[in-house]
């Protein structure tokens, strides 16, 4: 499989120009060979939560054909970001940090929302998913999908490998400063699952926050693959059946786990 980050900067509230810049980044990805690209953390808004506390939920049948139109027409498959609305009836609703996977021929395969929210503008405008990541198979290995801090907590990463993941795609939108969480952290979520991890940032301001870049694809075993500066730019990362397999032979951390005893463990504590 060959993974395509795009890293890039969005235009806040410009949701034609977003869709306009990932459909170029799929035509440069494609063009590099790759099976998949991956976009950043509501990308297709831009990343401003207190602005999108009240979203059109008309808008997102919009936004699917899009992006569905931009992977048939690219050939190639895309994770893509975007807040989600839940009408609940009665005049109510409840938003999410949603991410989505289409497929090279423009199908729906994925749909996940964020699980953890993070800092305060988060949860005043969205709310927190209790679905577990599920899987799908792409270019020959299973794939899920997780977002920004999500990857951050083991378990997350965990329950993605556990349910068959090989290949983990995070769309992300990480504030500057905060490099250990690619550098250090992915690393380890990558090699302690033995599955891969695409981690695709924005760069430059959205409403006020400093987005820092530093996407990373990294390998089962931990190893970088690609990584990106502070600039816009699509970096490419290659990984195989073969690359997995060998990582978990390496060290068997999910053949060896033993969650009867962490559970006894959390319930005795």
């Amino acid at each position: 499989m060959r993974i395509a980050v795009m890293q890039a900067n969005a235009n806040v509230g410009d949701q034609a120009a977003n869709l306009r810049a990932i459909d170029e980044a799929a035509a440069r990805a494609a063009g590099e060979g790759a099976d998949v690209l991956v976009t950043p953390e509501l990308f297709v808004s831009g990343y401003a939560p207190l602005l999108l506390r009240t979203v059109d939920p008309d808008a997102e049948r919009g936004i699917l054909a899009e992006l569905g139109r931009i992977a048939k027409h690219r050939k190639v498959a895309l994770v893509a970001s975007y807040p989600q609305v839940e009408e609940l009836g009665e005049e109510k609703r409840r938003q999410y940090i949603c991410a989505v996977l289409f497929d090279a021929s423009g199908e729906l395969a994925v749909t996940y929302r964020k699980v953890h929210l993070f800092g305060d503008d988060e949860p005043r405008a969205f709310a927190c998913s209790e679905a577990p990541p599920t899987t799908v198979e792409l270019a020959g290995l299973r794939v899920s999908l997780l977002i920004c801090f999500d990857v951050e907590f083991p378990e997350a990463v965990r329950a993605a490998a556990v349910a068959g993941a090989d290949v983990v795609l995070a769309p992300t939108a990480l504030a500057a400063g905060f490099d250990d969480v690619p550098q250090v952290l992915l690393r380890a979520r990558a090699l302690e699952n033995g599955v891969a991890l695409a981690y695709a940032n924005h760069t430059g301001e959205e409403d006020g926050l400093v987005l820092g870049g530093g996407s990373v694809i990294v390998g089962p075993d931990g190893g970088l693959l690609a990584e990106g500066d502070d600039a816009p730019r699509i970096i490419l990362g290659d990984v195989t059946r073969d690359d997995i397999d060998a990582a978990r032979r390496e060290v068997d951390y999910l053949g060896r786990r033993r969650p009867t005893t962490y559970a006894a463990w959390e319930r005795d504590g």
